[in-house]
């Protein structure tokens, strides 16, 4: 699956990726020695996305937002409680992503992320694994549900869990390692197949 997504990537005009789909490309031998990528810098990867804020209770849209909200810092959804953020890009299609929410929980006190995966319902046990393995802290849980009209695994853990976040990070560097996160989760699958 995200061998095959990658080297249709590959064959799109530009060959520009960034440093995840470099790494495995090289790792599962997709480019040629004469051939040339261009690795983009990953604060570029989300320029092209589609942004809403959304009303938590209502799902109402707020409003459309332009690349540069990804600059806020996070904790723009703690002081903005009833709020959560919903993006699409092109990207997600690599990692077998639909769209990914981000908002603060006031509950739990953590960043939560929701999306939906688009993978096989029989690797139950790899995504579970994979999560329990990776997930950091004493108190990582997570949700996981295949939602079998959609096609999709339900997946919603909390941004705080994963290695590498910081409380000062922007919203683009939570999506940069959101996306990340879920290369790898996508890898493992491709690697246990």
């Amino acid at each position: 699956m995200l061998k095959e997504r990658i080297e249709n990537h590959l064959k799109e005009p530009g060959n520009e990726i960034y440093k995840e789909e470099k790494e495995f490309a090289e790792k599962h031998q997709l480019l040629s020695n004469a051939e040339s990528v261009i690795v983009k810098n990953p604060e570029t990867r989300f320029a092209n996305a589609y942004i809403e804020r959304g009303n938590k209770e209502t799902e109402e849209v707020l409003s459309q937002e332009t690349p540069d909200f990804l600059n806020q810092p996070i904790d723009y959804f703690v002081k903005n409680i009833k709020e959560f953020m919903y993006l699409e890009s092109e990207w997600f299609g690599i990692i077998g992503a639909d769209a990914i929410s981000f908002e603060f929980d006031d509950l739990f006190r953590t960043y939560d992320v929701m999306l939906g995966l688009k993978l096989p319902k029989k690797k139950a046990e790899t995504i579970r694994s994979y999560l329990k393995r990776t997930l950091q802290g004493d108190s990582a849980t997570f949700d996981l549900m295949f939602n079998q009209q959609d096609g999709l695994w339900e997946l919603n853990f909390a941004l705080d869990d994963l290695e590498g976040f910081k409380e000062d990070m922007t919203i683009n560097d939570a999506y940069n390692l959101i996306y990340r996160y879920l290369f790898l989760l996508a890898e493992t699958i491709e690697e246990v197949n």
